[in-house]
């Protein structure tokens, strides 16, 4: 065995021996510490900006009632029960990060959907209750204020400047464990995902679970690039794919729903399709860049402007489209009423269109009568002439239904509201609006049966 290794290690160098320097692997540089990014730098200084949000929800639940007396092994029990729909409290976690030193946060809409109460936690354990402020379906993104001043704030970035293979950050709340620090790549760009195709999502390797939604995803420089949103999970742990948000869009989702409470993107009233290298032979075309059109919308913006079905839109206002989530993803960051230069592909030629981009409403803003009543766990009527009569009053709010938020203060189905910190109530809708402009605890002047009481009720 020793003479065969030895021979064996005389061959190997006879070998290398004879090959020319041309022939010799190039060795990689070595890695060393000096070269890895310092992650800890940017986590003392940007770390405090994160925050961890603490959602509970109201979720019916249908149960069981038996008549007083009856056990549950009474023979008689399946007779005599019956069924009753009621309320029980779910509390989920997220993430969320200060981009306003007056209290205003960012996160994901779908850590706030249907809350009934946001909590905020700070790292210096502050605790504030948060309010929506406005969210948008479309891009997932959700605003909060918390009642707060001079606090730490994020820098954003531009995520146009990242590039595939740069190392970034995430700091969230993974499964409640505040203020996680996780590290990875930018593994692609505009990356359109199954029903979210009008956002160019940043794809990372970095380790994101439940609980890291809405937190920030970082560049080298400590300036935030997107807000982590989702994994791809067959599992629903971190399997290596996960997507964020670029704060581009985010912000502006932000600015428009400070400023009007809704979010408007750009349409042109059109159905796309991808250009397979199939389709692409057929028309003519030397690569399977751009948008195919199959449904041009009747009177919409694509049809005043020209657009038929069987178009492919190559370019808008200069820039190529890549597929159908390119062309949609631009339109709709564009503002309503700007004209867009369309570079068309048609019947084997190239022709520009001028199209007049339309309007598209996608956000929401929490304090209309539905939303703000559903926040507060309340269901209310009017109080008719007669119960008006009764109680002496020219108008109130005859409670219903009080679960959540409304329960806990003390309010009961049958309670009339007669105001709000002082100001009368004649619809939900002012209710609603009362309770929000309190920015704090109201004060609901409530009539219960012949005594009147005040109830403080803080919003959720």
């Amino acid at each position: 065995m020793a003479v065969l290794l030895a021979m064996l290690g005389a061959m190997m160098l006879t070998g290398a021996g004879a090959a020319s320097a041309a022939d010799r692997p190039v060795q990689a540089p070595a890695i060393t510490a000096a070269s890895l990014p310092n992650f800890a730098a940017l986590v003392k200084r940007y770390g405090a900006a994160v925050v961890n949000i603490s959602v509970t929800r109201e979720v019916a639940q249908m149960g069981i009632q038996l008549p007083p007396g009856i056990a549950p092994d009474n023979p008689l029990a399946p007779f005599l029960a019956r069924r009753v729909i009621g309320n029980r409290e779910e509390v989920s976690l997220g993430s969320g990060f200060i981009v306003g030193a007056d209290g205003i946060i960012l996160t994901n809409r779908h850590v706030v959907a249907d809350a009934a109460a946001v909590d905020v936690k700070l790292t210096d354990k502050r605790e504030f209750r948060g309010r929506v402020i406005g969210s948008d379906p479309v891009s997932d993104v959700a605003v909060i204020r918390i009642d707060a001043r001079n606090l730490p704030t994020v820098v954003t970035g531009d995520p146009a400047r990242t590039e595939v293979g740069d190392w970034v950050m995430a700091i969230g709340s993974p499964y409640g464990f505040a203020n996680t620090v996780t590290q990875g790549i930018v593994s692609a760009k505009s990356r359109a995902l199954p029903g979210e195709r009008a956002i160019p999502f940043i794809q990372t390797d970095v380790p994101i679970n439940p609980g890291n939604s809405g937190g920030p995803l970082f560049d080298l420089n400590g300036r935030v690039i997107a807000i982590n949103s989702m994994i791809y999970s067959k599992t629903g742990g971190y399997q290596g794919l996960a997507f964020a948000i670029p704060i581009d869009i985010a912000l502006d989702v932000k600015d428009q729903l400070l400023q009007t409470g809704k979010v408007t993107r750009g349409r042109l009233g059109v159905a796309l399709q991808e250009v397979s290298q199939a389709l692409a032979r057929s028309f003519g075309l030397r690569h399977s860049d751009g948008a195919l059109i199959t449904m041009v919308e009747p009177g919409g913006p694509g049809a005043q402007a020209g657009l038929q079905a069987g178009d492919v839109v190559l370019a808008i206002d200069g820039k190529t489209v890549a597929d159908s989530a390119d062309l949609l993803g631009t339109v709709a960051g564009m503002r309503p009423g700007r004209v867009a230069d369309l570079l068309v592909w048609r019947a084997g030629r190239a022709s520009h269109l001028q199209a007049t981009v339309g309007a598209f409403d996608s956000g929401d803003a929490p304090g209309g009568e539905a939303q703000g009543l559903a926040r507060f766990g309340l269901a209310l009527r009017p109080a008719n002439e007669q119960e008006r009569r009764q109680l002496g009053v020219s108008q109130g709010l005859v409670i219903e239904q009080a679960s959540g938020a409304a329960a806990r203060a003390g309010l009961r189905a049958g309670d009339v509201v007669l105001s709000v910190n002082g100001a009368p109530v004649a619809n939900a809708g002012a209710l609603v609006g009362e309770i929000e402009r309190a920015r704090g605890t109201a004060a609901l002047l409530v009539q219960r049966g012949g005594t009147r009481l005040y109830v403080a009720v803080e919003p959720g």
